[in-house]
């Protein structure tokens, strides 16, 4: 089937290359979800002097308000106004003819622009204005009949509810149904897309997050890969942690490839050891990311100094995200590109605990871990974790979220007392594909970096 793009690849890709051509498209959702920004996005997008755009508004919302907010949108051109993209009102013609009024309004339109792309705001609008059930469905079928003799692509926008689906005939008529929504988690508002109904293509399905821009709407598929069994080639080479004890303990350090969840309470070095793998990688001309949710890069740029790095190491690309406004699907896209665009083979992200913060739906963190983790692994990309335990001495449990089991290697760092120091221990309590030693042995962080002493029995030591 032809398409017609939105105007947002990602959307696009979420409809399975587009909304389909010459069909018609329901946009419901709430007030202020952004259906208007949508409808006039695939409107700029594929208006052309050939086949313009013409934008038809209701009774709901002022027409000089549509062209006075949509100007401050990057798409909103200006200078095609009148010459690929028309604007014009039916509240009046609706008020004073009801709806066979607007039939003959639209017909028009129709025959003066000649439009390959037409939108109907508000049309839920346009249902009161009937006298019953039977001249609205008469006027559905009128319209959808001239649309499609006329091979007119049309977006309908509703401020419909939910349950609206089952008992309204334009459901039924669209060839397709878009639904924005916002929903509240705590203190956080988060915006998800979902494609209802798309005939005859198939689509991405679940709940996609997006952002409103002033480049419009930003969509970030939902990242749940199935497993895919194809083979991909692996490399037997080992990757050093930048650490040369903690190498020899994992066998000559990581597999290409691998996922490492370093856990620990605060305090244990967690940063420290990320940042060793991702500067050692550097060293050996690997490009690498390292995404921080807690400290700011000035902040992080103080503990690179102490070490004898530098933060604007080309090989070394440092994310700094703040964990109060996280979209965790917006984070994973700009990751893959990221890692895309410089060709990175270490991927460092501290820490867990604050993707699990952002992330009100464990299920959907599931889903995007495991997704992260098979295209790291397909790619040669070789990811840690960080991750805070509660528990300061004797770590009885690790990740809820599992993450132990997906991650090929698993390092423990813990505290414990000895007399009136406090010092730290570590241990490898995993290391898939490798004769790892498990031994527990208390290690030291200094400007030289991270040394291990010897093999020592925590049970001896006073808590």
């Amino acid at each position: 089937m032809e398409r017609l793009s939105t105007g947002n690849s990602r959307l696009d890709e979420v409809l399975g290359g587009g909304l389909v051509l010459d069909a018609i498209t329901l946009v419901v959702g709430a007030p202020g979800t952004g259906k208007t920004i949508l409808a006039e996005q695939c409107l700029f997008t594929n208006a052309t002097l050939e086949r313009p755009g013409l934008y038809l508004s209701t009774v709901s919302e002022p027409f000089d308000k549509l062209l006075r907010y949509g100007q401050s949108l990057d798409f909103f051109d200006v200078a095609q106004l009148g010459q690929s993209v028309f604007f014009d009102d039916l509240g009046a013609t609706v008020h004073a003819a009801g709806l066979g009024g607007v039939l003959d309004r639209i017909d028009s339109l129709m025959k003066q622009h000649a439009p390959g792309v037409v939108v109907i705001d508000s049309f839920k609008a346009l249902r009161t204005f009937a006298t019953d059930a039977a001249e609205f469905r008469r006027f559905l079928h009128d319209l959808a009949g001239r649309l499609s003799v006329l091979a007119v692509s049309s977006l309908w926008v509703g401020e419909y509810e939910p349950g609206e689906a089952t008992n309204s005939p334009e459901f039924a008529v669209a060839d397709g149904v878009i639904g924005l929504e916002m929903r509240r988690s705590a203190e956080r508002s988060i915006r998800y897309l979902s494609v209802r109904k798309l005939r005859g293509s198939d689509f991405l399905s679940g709940d996609h997050v997006y952002r409103i821009t002033a480049s419009g709407l930003v969509v970030f598929p939902r990242l749940a890969d199935l497993r895919d069994h194809a083979e991909y080639e692996t490399i037997s080479d080992r990757v050093g942690t930048g650490i040369a004890a903690l190498d020899e303990a994992l066998e000559e350090g990581y597999w290409s490839g691998s996922t490492t969840l370093i856990a620990g309470p605060s305090g244990a070095g967690k940063t420290i050891m990320g940042l060793h793998f991702v500067y050692a990688g550097a060293a050996l001309d690997e490009p690498g990311v390292y995404v921080t949710l807690q400290e700011n890069r000035t902040q992080l740029a103080r503990v690179i100094g102490r070490f004898g790095w530098s933060i604007d190491d080309p090989n070394v690309t440092i994310m700094d995200r703040s964990p109060v406004d996280l979209y965790v699907d917006e984070l994973v896209y700009e990751l893959l590109d990221r890692i895309a665009a410089i060709g990175a083979k270490r991927l460092v992200i501290d820490s867990l605990n604050d993707l699990i913060v952002a992330t009100s739906d464990p299920m959907r963190l599931r889903e995007f871990l495991y997704s992260l983790v098979q295209r790291c692994a397909r790619q040669g990309v070789s990811l840690m974790f960080t991750y805070e335990t509660m528990e300061l001495f004797r770590i009885t449990r690790l990740s809820e979220l599992g993450m132990s089991h997906i991650s090929d290697n698993v390092v423990l760092l813990q505290h414990f007392q000895d007399g009136s120091d406090m010092k730290r221990a570590l241990t490898v309590l995993k290391s898939r594909g490798s004769m790892s030693s498990t031994v527990i042995r208390e290690f030291k962080i200094s400007v030289d970096g991270i040394t291990l002493g010897e093999p020592i029995n925590l049970g001896a030591f006073a808590r």
